[in-house]
């Protein structure tokens, strides 16, 4: 059984997308679509911006989303996915994918969640930090022990969990964590404490705007992050989408729930094979690779 992937933010690189639009003369309007939507030249940024450009939330998002559904679009019926799933920004991918909701609504969705994100950040600063080495169990726990407001965030594979808050509580749980026989504890580069309740304030945004898209029934099965279930009624899907921004990604979960349920094949459709990675790493068994066109 064939699950098809799409990355989240982190996956983006210089020069990203040109290799789609040289491809073909319908990737070359899809592109010009995005950038008529977003009113500024997202295909100039994405083919001869700067890494720095690339990183700035309100490009990253709607970069990443272009590369995976356009690679999708071009692959035509060689898109055939038994089951998908997306981290984080890459939901919003694969709904376009199996047809629950547009590329027009899908891309104004991805721009409003990454000027709300940003907005919230500016508000209500924080970052996240990743945890090596250490069973999900005790991560949690300390979390909860420190009452510092810092969450598990991206429960990315075994071994491997991201957490969120701001900046200086996340600084006092690394250090429990590592007395606590973490390997490695890493402050990342990012603006905000993501897949939190410090994303209040995006949530609200973005549950307007979802509700006043249509929702169609999936195509096929998505696992959606805030539960790790398959899911295919659209009102369902609405509201674990709604969820997402400050609810966890439980991608090591759901990736082994795809599997439970049949899934021994993962093909990841966007920039970047970070996700092929992660696999390996929940079940080195599977087969992985990136799609190409």
């Amino acid at each position: 059984m064939k699950a098809y992937i799409f990355p989240g933010q982190g996956s983006q690189f210089v020069g990203m997308g040109k290799e789609l639009y040289n491809h073909s003369d319908e990737a070359k309007k899809l592109f010009t679509k995005a950038d008529e939507i977003l009113e500024f030249s997202i295909s100039k940024i994405m083919f001869e911006g700067d890494i720095e450009s690339l990183k700035q939330t309100k490009v990253t998002q709607p970069a990443i989303f272009l590369h995976s559904v356009i690679k999708c679009i071009l692959l035509k019926s060689r898109f055939s996915p038994d089951l998908v799933a997306g981290h984080s920004l890459g939901e919003f991918s694969a709904l376009v994918a199996i047809g629950v909701i547009s590329f027009e609504d899908g891309l104004k969705l991805v721009n409003k969640r990454a000027l709300a994100m940003q907005e919230a950040c500016e508000k209500n600063p924080g970052s996240m930090a990743a945890i090596i080495g250490l069973d999900d169990i005790t991560v949690e726990e300390i979390c909860l022990k420190t009452k510092s407001k810092v969450v598990p965030a991206n429960y990315n594979c075994p071994g491997q969990l991201v957490i969120s808050g701001k900046k200086e509580n996340l600084i006092k749980t690394c250090e429990k964590l590592k007395s606590f026989g973490a390997k490695r504890t890493i402050l990342l580069p990012v603006g905000g404490a993501f897949h939190s309740p410090m994303m209040e304030s995006a949530k609200v945004i973005l549950e307007d705007a979802i509700n006043n898209i249509e929702f169609k029934k999936a195509n096929c099965m998505i696992f959606q992050n805030s539960v790790a279930k398959g899911v295919i009624e659209p009102e369902i899907i609405k509201t674990n989408l709604i969820s997402q921004l400050t609810s966890p990604v439980k991608w090591a979960q759901s990736i082994k729930n795809m599997i439970d349920y049949g899934a021994n094949e993962f093909l990841e459709l966007g920039p970047g094979n970070v996700l092929q990675g992660l696999i390996k790493k929940i079940d080195k068994s599977m087969i992985t690779s990136s799609a190409h066109i």
